[in-house]
């Protein structure tokens, strides 16, 4: 079927959305579609579970429905501003007035707050008398990145349930959270303390030390902040709960009975009742699966794994290196317990990505069966069609949305556009130029859909001079020296009395410019990325382990989340870079493609040294 007509301040590209029915009958489930993010999971999710919907075309739809789901990731003034341009915001307000079962998702449940820190002059739908506010990027349990983004547990704000109610959650089961705002609970102000929000929450999900409601249920207003459609079996069984259970028993009111214990014999639970659980930030450690994805010589879209990026094979004619079906891969690795996959286009129409059909088929179809979170890069750049048609990186990235993907990586444009920035900025200009693809596509979908890839490689300095340091060409990268001496790698003894620095390359590793690691970092995350990808040239395919110190100059020069990447050859790779840097993922793909290691190998070696990862102990559908 054609996408839901909505009125919108993003470009929606013309990309079909999963029609949620047979044409002779009409289901009484319906999603709100405001244009924003990766819908079409939620599609997949409710069509994989067997039940049907439609999408809201107009306001009689709202009379129609008997349930609704409005999902949604991105900005909330961008949320709200939409709702109000197409007359949704009053149809809205009127449905969840009626009693009938409401189910929000991420932005879907923010909207239905007062207000948002993110955007002060911008009201909500005042369902929660409680403000969303951005969560701190340093707390009393040290630092931290935002977004808030990975797989993390809830638990019941109360701890005794109420007569006859139903769990909805499985709360020994981690869920997928995205986001950089959320309802913080602070008792030093009443606004925001657990008394202004109790009859809401739910449950309470940890981010450092920052408690915050992660979802919440009031008579038919069911809503979460993680991705069910992301969270694996464990988000699908609490759509399936949802699905199934009645209108009635979905509406029917959440205050205590007179027969039941009071609201004030309840126990809240200001923390998790599992201590295991309370030590560090909350999150699990990530295990990310990459698929390099191209065409061969015979045209045909395969995986492909590079030696410092070279994926042709040494012998047999010098073929490009053949490891697998795209999707068929994506669908192993999520059965494996990946929690998240990521494709990276890296020849395939790069000139022209709206054109390259072969390659968001790969997105659609994945997403029917992949329920975690899936990144697609190659090509995320203002681009012309061989007809002169223009193309914005925004209307590239949001066909990839709309195709299945939850967020873009941007590489090569990411390094020039941080060098325009550096430039302006010398001369006394405003830096941010807002007309970049970074800027323009998390200001559309927010900062948690833009991932940066970055592809460093070391640059050894001559040393014997004794004013060495003093060198022009180097001393604007004297805060990415590293000292051999001091280097903290599995390498580390190859590398005694050497001095290295990490330049940025562009074009796949092929072309280097003059820009660090640090800088390019810093650049981005001011530009308005919300995660990086870091690569290393020198590691890449060459299993010594993840470069450490590259990771830890990264780590330390940021407040974003990083997904390192580049050497794993065994589990213990991963349980080192995850001890040594903090860092929040790490990837790997040829590993993972030869079955040299196994990715439920990677998490019991992370387990025996105690480190969280994601569990699933439902079976994966």
């Amino acid at each position: 079927m054609a996408q839901p007509k909505t009125d919108t301040i993003l470009p929606i590209p013309d990309v079909d959305q999963p029609a949620g029915h047979v044409k002779d009958h009409k289901p009484k489930l319906y999603i709100l579609d405001y244009g924003a993010g990766n819908v079409r999971s939620l599609a997949n999710s409710i069509k994989k579970l067997g039940y049907e919907f439609e999408w809201v075309q107009d306001e009689s739809d709202f009379d129609k429905a008997e349930k609704l789901i409005f999902p949604g990731v991105g900005a909330f003034a961008q949320a709200m501003t939409s709702l109000q341009s197409s007359g949704r915001y009053e149809q809205l307000q009127r449905y969840i007035k009626s009693g009938k079962p409401y189910f929000g998702i991420c932005i879907g449940m923010q909207v239905l707050f007062e207000n948002s820190e993110e955007s002060p002059s911008t009201k909500g739908l005042g369902v929660v008398p409680f403000p969303i506010r951005k969560f701190s990027t340093q707390d009393s349990k040290g630092k931290k990145t935002v977004p808030h983004m990975g797989w993390n547990c809830a638990w019941r704000s109360y701890a005794q349930q109420q007569e006859g109610e139903e769990e909805k959650l499985m709360l020994d089961e981690d869920y997928y959270f995205v986001h950089s705002y959320a309802a913080l609970l602070d008792e030093s102000s009443p606004s925001t303390s657990k008394s202004s929000i109790s009859e809401y929450a739910y449950t309470l999900s940890r981010y450092g030390s920052e408690t915050f409601v992660s979802s919440l249920k009031k008579d038919n207003v069911f809503a979460c902040q993680f991705h069910p459609e992301k969270s694996g079996p464990a988000g699908l069984d609490l759509l399936r709960r949802w699905l199934e259970a009645s209108p009635a028993s979905l509406s029917k009111s959440t205050a205590p009975s007179p027969t039941s214990s009071s609201s004030s014999d309840r126990i809240w639970q200001e923390s998790n009742p599992d201590s295991r659980r309370n030590v560090g930030k909350g999150l699990t450690n990530r295990i990310v699966a990459c698929l390099d994805v191209r065409s061969n010589d015979a045209g045909d879209l395969v995986v492909t794994k590079g030696d410092q990026y070279d994926v042709r094979e040494k012998a047999d004619g010098g073929e490009v290196r053949n490891l697998g079906k795209p999707v068929e891969l994506a669908r192993r690795y999520y059965l494996e317990g990946a929690d998240e996959i990521a494709f990276l286009n890296i020849t395939s129409f790069r000139s022209s990505a709206l054109l390259d059909q072969p390659m968001l088929d790969v997105v659609r179809k994945s997403a029917e069966t992949v329920f975690v979170p899936l990144t697609i890069g190659g090509g995320i750049k203002d681009t012309t069609d061989p007809d002169g048609t223009k193309r914005s990186a925004l209307e590239v990235a949001g066909a990839y949305f709309r195709s299945g993907a939850d967020k873009v990586s941007i590489g090569s444009e990411a390094v020039l556009a941080v060098e325009a920035l550096l430039d302006r900025e010398s001369r006394g200009e405003e830096p941010l130029s807002g007309t970049t693809g970074i800027e323009t596509i998390s200001q559309g979908y927010g900062n948690q859909a833009v991932v940066v890839s970055i592809d460093p490689k070391r640059v050894y300095v001559d040393t014997s001079k004794p004013n060495w340091r003093e060198d022009e060409k180097l001393k604007k990268h004297l805060d990415c020296l590293v000292y051999g001496d001091k280097a903290i790698s599995k390498t580390a003894d190859e590398e005694k009395g050497l001095v290295w620095w990490y330049q940025c390359t562009i074009s796949g590793g092929r072309d280097v410019r003059d820009i660090d690691v640090v800088q390019l970092a810093k650049g981005v995350e001011r530009l308005g990325a919300g995660e990086i990808l870091l690569n290393s040239v020198d590691r890449d395919g060459s299993g010594k382990g993840f470069d450490l110190d590259l990771i830890s100059l990264v780590k330390n020069a940021v407040s974003i989340p990083v997904v390192s990447s580049s050497g794993a050859g065994s589990a213990d790779d991963f349980v080192e870079v995850f001890q040594k840097t903090e860092t929040e993922a790490a990837l790997a793909a040829g590993i993972f493609h030869r079955k040299e290691v196994a990715i439920d190998d990677v998490k019991l070696t992370l387990e025996k040294e105690g480190l969280p990862v994601r569990r699933c102990e439902l079976e994966t559908i």
